[in-house]
């Protein structure tokens, strides 16, 4: 990869800050931004690597293969979105008199309890991108209204996001992770994940969980759904999708890279408590490569710690923060702003009550 100033680089400095300020604004306020917020944010993950004069080869390829790779598994977002998507098509019958059947011999409260719960905790092995099209498909079931709907993709996409990382099966952040910290001191092997992040992130899903069950399941009255199950979605749509889907990530690749000098400047030249909230850009780029960047053997447990907290709680809020924001988002036809109303206030809650946490146990030590 090219190579980056020491030094910060005024114009580069002011175009990128320029370029974040459009990502973070635009898809609220233009209609057609917000309709396209796929390519939208290609176009700025394009014009990021180009102020900062990072291009290369390499890079290309990577943009090019992140949606189809995941780690060394020919396998990635775009097959798997794909593969579920013609699959629920050609048997969408079956598939949703199935959920509806299990929803309503549970109980909806216990219903979506148990699937927040259970994808929360089964997307370390089953991947990310799995338990994400799961839930997309189930919620595209439910003959739920379109704020219910939004209410329950976010809140089951916060638990997926923090499970994810408990193992690098479950998520490329997980697999740097490891990778990053596999020498000494840490020596990271395969359980390094669940053994350093798993008092935190098994809590934090099941506390998820029992929030989504009472705070989606208030109005919902099971005698009301109808098992007559519409499906609207053509060939061409699911198809569309897989390709919006592929081209979400591929932006990022490019964004995340584009934005690299702000993050060698700045962000990792501040103290452990800070860099927690300044990794709120999370919710705007690819957390993997913020973590490939920020993580190193040199850091300290704590500020480890508080990295990687600040990045997976902050992917939550907005679409592109993760990998199941952009898949259901997309399944489920969910903008940016629908998200942000739901995934603002509810990833600053959960910011804040780890902020503390971390603080009373471990960035106090630190500064």
């Amino acid at each position: 990869m090219p190579y980056v100033a020491d030094q910060p680089v005024p114009y580069i400095v002011i175009g990128l800050c320029v370029i974040t300020l459009l990502v973070l604004i635009l898809p609220f306020i233009v209609k057609k931004v917000e309709e396209n917020l796929e390519f939208f944010f290609l176009g700025m993950g394009i014009c990021a690597v180009t102020v900062s004069g990072l291009w290369s080869w390499e890079l290309v390829c990577d943009a090019l293969k992140a949606p189809v790779i995941i780690g060394t598994l020919p396998i990635g977002i775009f097959q798997v979105v794909l593969v579920f998507g013609l699959l629920i098509h050609y048997f969408n019958q079956t598939v949703c008199r199935g959920i509806l059947a299990v929803a309503a011999k549970l109980g909806w409260r216990w219903f979506t309890f148990l699937l927040i719960l259970i994808l929360g905790l089964l997307c370390s092995v089953i991947s990310i991108i799995m338990a994400a099209v799961l839930l997309s498909e189930i919620v595209a079931a439910l003959p739920l209204d379109k704020v219910t709907k939004i209410k329950f993709t976010v809140i089951a996409c916060f638990a997926i996001g923090l499970g994810a990382v408990l193992t690098p099966v479950g998520e490329p952040l997980s697999t740097i992770l490891v990778a990053k910290l596999a020498g000494p001191p840490f020596d990271a092997g395969f359980i390094f994940p669940l053994q350093v992040f798993g008092i935190y992130i098994i809590p934090a899903v099941v506390v998820i969980a029992l929030f989504g069950a009472f705070y989606i399941g208030r109005n919902v009255d099971l005698k009301h759904f109808s098992h007559d199950v519409v499906y609207s979605e053509t060939l061409k749509t699911v198809i569309l999708r897989a390709v919006k889907v592929y081209v979400f990530v591929a932006a990022l690749v490019l964004l995340g890279e584009g934005m690299k000098p702000l993050i060698v400047w700045y962000v990792v030249h501040v103290p452990a408590w800070a860099l927690y909230w300044m990794n709120m850009v999370s919710a705007i780029l690819d957390n993997a490569t913020l973590t490939a960047m920020e993580i190193g053997p040199t850091l300290m447990l704590p500020q480890i710690i508080g990295i990687i907290m600040g990045l997976l709680i902050a992917g939550g809020m907005l679409i592109p923060g993760n990998i199941p924001n952009i898949v259901a988002a997309g399944r489920l036809r969910i903008n940016m702003k629908e998200w942000a109303l739901i995934g603002v206030p509810v990833g600053m809650v959960i910011m804040t009550a780890f902020f503390l946490i971390l603080l009373y146990s471990f960035l106090g030590q630190t500064g």
